[in-house]
């Protein structure tokens, strides 16, 4: 999107924004009232498959509403949450068709289209806006949770699909083939450097953004989240209020604050305390910190004692022989203005 209209992700986003929060047919669905807030994550996708740039959303949405409570004492009562109905195909074709009407009409108010090339796009059958709701996942699914928002936050491309083959030929192999029969990319290194670069986002720029009640200052964002826990499956119990839970002891550990260790076996697959050889727990036995140990137990179990040398730092392999193209303008030499002005100093 950026390089045929100047226009970030972000800011289309922004575009697509009050079509989400001020839409009323989430609200007549659900039948809340008009304080009733939804909540979404969104996650901005300017990649492909094929390491090629396609500037693409993942949204995931709550399929319902959160209503204040008023005088709500404890914060798991302070919010209502009522299940929207099914979303029918004529419901998905309205919300498409809204967000095209929005984008478009915002291209044209920011200048990036006129506005006559609008009126042309809006007619046409197909202007190239789609949108697929055909993933749900149940309330107290919380692996489908897991693996749906890590399909949504995954990078850019797979190390296990990319291969080296030698020095000059690096392969990465597609998860799906292209129309035309291709299942691998073939390229040099350079070329794989210049489709990465082409896919890294802009800096200072957050890929995640979140809306509604999950938004970070939102009002009900603390209620909704504690609501959020003990909604079940069933959309007509998770209308009704969940009964009071007992206040936490005051050195209990928040059940969102995981240890390190069960954090880090979760990222590796594997348990970072436990040994490979035996499998018992490991504990910490000593700090070794002093050279002439360090160097004893490393060459008692067949490790180097000294570390790797350090290798200068070169250039690019194909800029080494390149040789630099002499100027072909005088240095001392200024350019002409292009527009006449008047220096001269007015008291």
């Amino acid at each position: 999107m950026t390089p045929f209209y100047g226009v970030t992700p972000r800011q289309a986003l922004r575009a697509l924004k009050p079509a989400r929060s001020s839409d009323p047919s989430l609200r007549r669905s659900s039948g809340g009232n008009s304080q009733a807030r939804f909540g979404a994550v969104s996650f901005i996708h300017r990649f492909g498959a094929s390491l090629n740039r396609h500037v693409h959303y993942h949204c995931c949405v709550i399929d319902g509403v959160f209503e204040p409570v008023e005088d709500a004492g404890d914060v798991s009562l302070a919010v209502r949450f009522r299940p929207a109905a099914d979303l029918t195909p004529e419901a998905v074709a309205a919300i498409a068709e809204q967000v095209r009407v929005r984008v478009l009409r915002w291209f044209a108010r920011s200048g990036l289209i006129e506005r006559d090339d609008v009126r042309d796009m809006l007619a046409w059958e197909n202007s190239g806006f789609s949108l697929d709701a055909a993933v749900r996942v149940g309330a107290h699914d919380r692996a489908g949770l897991e693996r749906l928002l890590r399909y949504c936050a995954r990078p850019p491309f797979a190390l296990e699909r990319l291969e080296l083959l030698d020095a000059e030929r690096v392969v990465y192999r597609l998860p799906k083939p292209q129309r035309d029969g291709t299942t691998a990319l073939s390229l040099t290194p350079l070329e794989l450097i210049d489709h990465l670069a082409a896919l890294i986002p802009p800096p200072r720029r957050h890929r995640h953004r979140y809306h509604g009640v999950l938004a970070p200052n939102a009002p009900l964002r603390a209620a909704a989240v504690v609501l959020g826990r003990d909604l079940t499956d069933d959309p007509s119990a998770s209308a009704e209020l969940p009964a009071p839970s007992p206040a936490p002891a005051p050195n209990a550990r928040s059940p969102a604050r995981y240890l390190w260790v069960m954090l880090l076996a979760r990222l590796f697959e594997s348990l970072p305390l436990v040994c490979p050889n035996c499998g018992a727990d490991m504990r910490i036995i000593a700090f070794v910190t002093e050279a002439v140990p360090v160097q004893r137990i490393l060459a008692h179990i067949g490790e180097p004692t000294e570390p790797p040398p350090i290798a200068p730092a070169r250039g690019p392999p194909a800029w080494d022989e390149a040789p630099e193209p002499a100027p072909d303008w005088d240095l001392l030499q200024q350019p002409e203005s292009d527009f006449e002005f008047d220096q001269r100093i007015a008291w």
